[in-house]
């Protein structure tokens, strides 16, 4: 059965959890969907590792504006269209996208030797980080709306070093990159499954795309931080 795409009023009788009926309604769509979401996503990454992506090689700045303009343009319509099907249809469809968007990462991670375990580990990284924070921030009670000021400044520091490292190429800079993405994707996991708890989210569209960013960029920068740490070309 398709959950209900308009959101209603909030609903607060709360269970013996304590959580209201609207937010119980809310998370549990909100986790449906991320599950489903992870179907596209290994289609897209099973054939992104498949394709030549030498002409992204060949021109990497030009390719890195054109994949971030994509990237927020669709994040920009999945957001504008979060109340109806068309949302839900386009959310599906970025997932596809990002998918295909792991093929450069897994060819080189997959170049390794030990690919496949590091793969499994980030993978397994990824889904501890998510469930451990995710299990704290819907039964905790306290408040983490105060990360929303983090998650504002964190934003824009992480995109001008992602941006400047894009023409410096700095690896000292892209290891301080990826550990600034797990820190924010971490926290950005706490805030959003909070705030649905605390019923400052009432639309499950908006909490899984901020949720599945934050699972892609944790596991990404898991990757890698692992093929850069521990691969093993011998």
């Amino acid at each position: 059965m398709q959950p209900e795409l308009q959101p209603n009023q909030p609903v607060y009788q709360t269970s013996a959890g304590g959580i209201a009926l609207e937010q119980q309604r809310v998370l549990r769509n909100t986790y449906l969907l991320l599950a489903i979401s992870l179907i596209p996503t290994a289609i897209g990454a099973a054939l992104g590792t498949s394709l030549d992506f030498t002409f992204m090689r060949a021109s990497p700045i030009i390719s890195f504006f054109v994949i971030l303009a994509v990237f927020y343009g669709w994040i920009f319509a999945i957001e504008h269209n979060r109340n109806s099907s068309l949302g839900l249809g386009l959310l599906l469809g970025f997932t596809l996208f990002m998918g295909l968007l792991l093929g450069p990462l897994f060819q080189t991670v997959l170049g390794f030797k030990n690919g496949i375990q590091l793969i499994v580990l980030a993978a397994g990284g990824t889904a501890a980080v998510f469930f451990g924070l995710a299990g704290l921030a819907a039964t905790t009670k306290r408040d983490f709306s105060f990360l929303s000021k983090f998650l504002f400044v964190g934003f824009f520091v992480i995109m001008l070093a992602v941006v400047a490292n894009v023409f410096f190429a700095s690896p000292v800079v892209h290891l301080a990159i990826l550990g600034m993405f797990i820190l924010f994707s971490s926290a950005a996991i706490l805030f959003q499954v909070n705030s649905i708890v605390r019923g400052g989210e009432t639309n499950y569209i908006s909490a899984t795309l901020t949720l599945y960013v934050s699972i892609y960029n944790l596991f990404t920068s898991l990757l890698q931080l692992f093929g850069i740490l521990g691969g093993d070309r011998d």
